[in-house]
């Protein structure tokens, strides 16, 4: 189990954003809250993650997330997706 950061920088708003993922929400919540990100700002939709800027990023590091680059995203996105296809099925 872990939280993930990639290495894309998107701009908004002046600064430069990544996302940070993990490998469960409980686990992407609690990372949020240490690096003082509002819930708010989480983004359930596609794929649960948080856009982060690069000062946050780093804090992000410091405090353990892992830095994973273009590929691991994808690879990451589409295994989450699969987990949260399974978890529907199963609620139904």
């Amino acid at each position: 189990m872990a939280v993930y950061v990639d290495q894309q920088k998107n701009p908004y708003k002046g600064m430069l954003m990544s996302h940070m993922l993990a490998d469960t929400p409980e686990e992407l919540h609690a990372m949020a809250e240490k690096i003082g990100m509002l819930r708010e700002w989480f983004q359930p939709r596609s794929t649960p993650h948080y856009d982060v800027c690069q000062d946050t990023r780093a804090i992000a590091i410091t405090l353990g997330a892992i830095v994973i680059n273009r590929r691991e995203t994808v690879a990451l996105i589409r295994k989450l997706r699969g987990s949260h296809k399974k978890r529907a099925t199963r609620a139904a």
